[in-house]
């Protein structure tokens, strides 16, 4: 499972002219999830993603996790971060999992998110979604948690 991370001062998702999921100071968190993947590498991405030290401290050192600033975590499906880009002008979607796969992953993360953080937003899974953020920094992190590791 794949989570590209962004330190934000703020991001929203529409779909439809419809706000569906905004927070302000956090991450923003695109996945991609692919084949392979299980619920074990989404709760390991989710452990990573709450404690994962990107927030600077009282001496401007990258020391401070989610859980310690208590930022609001947006979380959004993008499958075409597990494309395979290796080769040729044109991505392969091979990697991602299959849709019914992705959907059933992608809900299992945002549900264990909700049971263990307090303040989480995300994405609609398969629409045509607009994302807008105000990066801060930036700060990007490309996480993986490959399928078969714990």
């Amino acid at each position: 499972m794949i989570g590209l991370l962004q330190r934000v001062r703020a991001a929203q998702v529409v779909v439809e002219g419809e706000v569906v999921g905004a927070i302000g100071h956090g991450l923003l968190v695109l996945i991609g999830v692919e084949q392979g993947d299980t619920e074990v590498q989404a709760d390991r991405l989710l452990e990573r993603l709450l404690g994962y030290r990107v927030f600077a401290d009282a001496d401007g050192k990258m020391n401070l996790s989610l859980r310690d600033v208590g930022g609001g975590l947006l979380l959004v499906p993008q499958f075409t971060l597990a494309a395979d880009t290796h080769k040729g002008m044109r991505p392969s979607f091979t990697p991602a999992a299959a849709p019914q796969a992705g959907l059933r992953l992608f809900n299992h993360l945002v549900l264990q998110a909700r049971n263990q953080y307090p303040n989480v937003a995300s994405g609609r899974f398969g629409a045509d979604m607009l994302v807008t953020l105000t990066n801060d920094g930036p700060v990007t992190f490309l996480l993986r948690t490959a399928a078969g590791t714990q």
